[in-house]
């Protein structure tokens, strides 16, 4: 009993571990993105079956892909069969040439992930639908998840989807790397969707856990990946950005899993060496004079990690950056993001001018952060019942356990209108 509870929850590891990356294998072996996703399904009943009853196999990412694959063959002779009883015509279902073992020898299982983020990128699709397959297939994100990332409604990200994958098998577009003088073309995309993986690895969109380590440490591979392929300077500011945002994941929550806030964190928990190995990064990238919006967010995270205590922040220096982000990279999200550093430097009510600017146009309505900061900013301004009203829009907009238990905790720390009031926030909360 206790083997089978083992291999139960190793199971679930491997499929939190591998399952896109089995995914973007059987992608490239079927050539089509549904067929894929049912031999994964496929190969994941199996291993529940068997692996109890055999054993786990040496190499689980490689039995998945197997099996998912000849799941698929079998799937598309049955139907060929049918179609042949039904038209009297003999139909040959389609079946890859290569191996999954044979993938695996040459190294190329490992880099599959990395050909499907290119395809997905592929410029014949707009950018907003490269974002939304990309986010969607390469890292399991829910529609509702890629709708929080992407500030959109679920439906509208679900057609994106669905006319993503037409435009794909529609224009034949090939499942490989592009030739090198192909890149720059679709690097805007690809560096978006990988910070958009890190990003939801960072700070999950839903669920009860702030993080998904799984996630942000995939963004970082496929980073190094990159700046493999092509060692362009954005590439190697995002990668810096990472390191500098990862390097504070162990302080970001304590014992129990709860948000922690930048200012309370024990900064003896931030990574030293991947803080050393980012700003490094950050300075050869600036000292060369070639760089983006990604290098200056390196800068701005290296700003905080170079501060030994909170009270050592140069607020007016992450100003000053974020005003030069802005040029690069107008959005009202880098707005907010000026906004409280402006706070920060200057005062909550200077923040909440900047923050009306930043949403003169409705635009962060929707965006619980948003609403938090404004929440934050009343707070400290002594305006208690603006602060109550922004703290519970934020807690309605917000699907993460702990960023809706922070909120609670904030909203509830403002002494509520009554004992009604109070427990009903709790039960919410709850739910």
């Amino acid at each position: 009993m206790d083997n089978r509870r083992d291999i139960h929850t190793a199971l679930e590891a491997v499929y939190e571990t591998h399952s896109r990356r089995v995914l973007a294998t059987l992608i490239r072996l079927l050539g089509d993105f549904d067929q894929a996703e049912e031999a994964l399904q496929d190969a994941f009943a199996a291993a529940v079956d068997q692996w109890p009853r055999k054993g786990m196999p040496d190499n689980p990412r490689a039995w998945l892909v197997s099996a998912g694959r000849f799941k698929a063959i079998d799937r598309l002779r049955r139907a060929s069969r049918q179609d042949q009883l039904l038209t009297g015509h003999t139909v040959i279902a389609p079946v890859p040439e290569r191996e999954p073992a044979e993938a695996a020898e040459t190294g190329d299982v490992d880099d599959d992930q990395l050909r499907l983020i290119f395809i997905c990128c592929h410029p014949a699709l707009t950018l907003d639908a490269r974002v939304a397959l990309t986010l969607r297939e390469v890292c399991g994100l829910t529609t509702e998840q890629v709708a929080s990332a992407c500030l959109a409604r679920p439906a509208t990200i679900a057609q994106r989807i669905v006319r993503a994958k037409r435009k794909i098998r529609d224009a034949g577009i090939p499942y490989e790397v592009p030739d090198r003088s192909e890149l720059p073309a679709r690097l805007e995309g690809v560096l978006r969707v990988v910070y958009l993986v890190f990003n939801e690895g960072y700070s999950a969109s839903s669920g009860d856990h702030l993080t998904r380590p799984d996630l942000s440490r995939e963004a970082i591979r496929l980073g190094r990946l990159l700046e493999e392929l092509l060692p362009d300077p954005e590439v190697r500011g995002l990668l810096a950005l990472m390191l500098l945002q990862e390097s504070r994941r162990h302080a970001r929550t304590d014992s129990a899993g709860e948000l922690v806030r930048l200012e309370d964190q024990d900064r003896e928990l931030w990574d030293r060496n991947l803080i050393t190995e980012g700003i490094e990064r950050v300075n050869r990238i600036i000292r060369a004079g070639r760089f983006g919006s990604y290098t200056i967010q390196a800068a701005i995270a290296a700003v905080h990690a170079r501060a030994k205590r909170p009270i050592d922040t140069d607020w007016q220096e992450i100003v000053s950056l974020y005003d030069i982000l802005l040029r690069l990279e107008p959005s009202p999200v880098v707005a907010l993001n000026r906004a409280v550093a402006v706070a920060m430097a200057r005062g909550p009510e200077a923040g909440l001018v900047e923050l009306d600017q930043a949403d003169e146009n409705g635009q962060l309505d929707d965006y619980y952060l948003s609403h938090a900061a404004r929440a934050d900013f009343c707070q400290r301004l002594g305006r208690i019942g603006d602060a109550r009203q922004a703290y519970k829009r934020a807690l309605s907009l917000t699907r993460q356990g702990p960023e809706q238990r922070f909120l609670a905790g904030r909203l509830k720390s403002l002494a509520p209108e009554d004992e009604k009031s109070c427990r009903n926030l709790e039960r919410d909360v709850e739910k």
